[in-house]
């Protein structure tokens, strides 16, 4: 794309800017996926990827100038009614993709804690999003945005009423996504709130000659298996058969911004994926490194907990609350850049 991006040099060239940039609402017509509805963004400037507001807005394939960015699992688009709550069952119907929300009140493997019983991961990524709305905007005249937003709630009578609204934002002539998620507690009992944001990256762009890159930081593995590699935790392999998850927890130092970040590098392709988190509300960075065959992938999930259950993180006294009325809100920001 040559020439200016303002938008007095644009619009006079364009009988629309859906030529150029858009968010397109769809529906799923086929498959498990049948009667979920879809957002595909086109920013114009070579990112595009894919919004499921009844997947609680959560983002799904991603590609840069026509390279694949998001793992895709072998269960593919999987609509929310679906949702098997107990035990892993949550794996049957997780499609992967750039951004899984995991909570509202569990993170992490199944448990007994009160409200419970809990499933993996919890229930917000299976459930739909309400007053649903699309922007595509002038913000100024040199500023064009695309724009989804929706809320989510996880409520249950003589439970939690936790309210999730998430933002997702993208500008023309840039090649990132920003996305803003604020929890506001609607009931009248302190919750219990656990957040992680499941970034899951895969092939091309992770590939045998990648490797991920962040300050001089704290590195704690989840377990022995782990530790027995944490040398190696910068480094993707090619595929592994039997390979077993490896996790690791890291403490990256914000910046001036308040902002953490920490990138895959792929010499090959001439990229570098970046993943920003504000650590004030997300203080943790989760690396899920998973070298196997199909289960292709590299994890980047910034978190306000450990992935280990509600329970057990409740036993280690680290386990999150949001008061009657209280609100959080939290910002992650992917950016891609062109290393050539």
């Amino acid at each position: 794309m040559t020439g200016s991006l303002d938008k007095a040099y644009l619009l006079p060239r364009l009988g629309n800017m859906a030529q150029l940039a858009s968010v397109r609402r769809l529906v799923d017509d086929d498959g498990k996926g049948r009667g979920m509805r879809i957002l595909e963004f086109d920013n114009g400037s070579g990112l595009r990827f894919t919004v499921y507001p009844d997947r609680g807005m959560d983002i799904g394939p991603a590609t840069y100038k026509g390279t694949p960015l998001a793992w895709v699992s072998c269960n593919g688009d999987v609509a929310p009614q679906f949702y098997d709550a107990d035990g892993f069952e949550w794996l049957r119907t997780w499609p992967g993709g750039l951004l899984t929300g995991c909570g509202l009140t569990n993170v992490g493997g199944p448990n007994d804690a009160p409200g419970g019983p809990h499933g993996l991961h919890g229930r917000i990524s299976h459930t739909p999003a309400e007053a649903v709305d699309t922007a595509a905007v002038w913000l100024d005249d040199q500023t064009f945005e695309l724009s989804a937003s929706g809320t989510v709630r996880q409520s249950k009578v003589f439970g939690e009423k936790l309210a999730l609204t998430r933002r997702i934002a993208t500008r023309l002539g840039t090649a990132a996504i920003e996305v803003r998620n604020t929890v506001e507690n609607v009931g009248f009992s302190p919750a219990p709130l656990m957040q992680l944001y499941h970034m899951n990256f895969g092939w091309p762009l992770v590939d045998d000659g990648a490797t991920l890159e962040a300050v001089p930081h704290t590195v704690t593995p989840q377990t022995p298996h782990a530790a027995a590699a944490v040398d190696a935790w910068t480094r993707a392999t090619p595929p592994v058969p039997g390979f077993n998850e490896q996790v690791y927890y890291h403490d990256v130092p914000p910046a001036a911004d308040g902002l953490a970040s920490m990138r895959i590098v792929n010499p090959k392709l001439g990229i570098t994926v970046r993943v920003s988190y504000r650590t004030a509300e997300l203080p943790y960075l989760i690396q899920w490194k998973m070298m196997g065959q199909g289960e292709y992938v590299m994890g980047l999930e910034p978190a306000n907990c450990y992935p280990e259950g509600q329970e057990r993180i409740a036993n280690r006294g680290l386990l999150r609350h949001l008061d009657p009325g209280e609100r959080v809100e939290t910002l992650i920001r992917l950016t891609i850049e062109d290393l050539r």
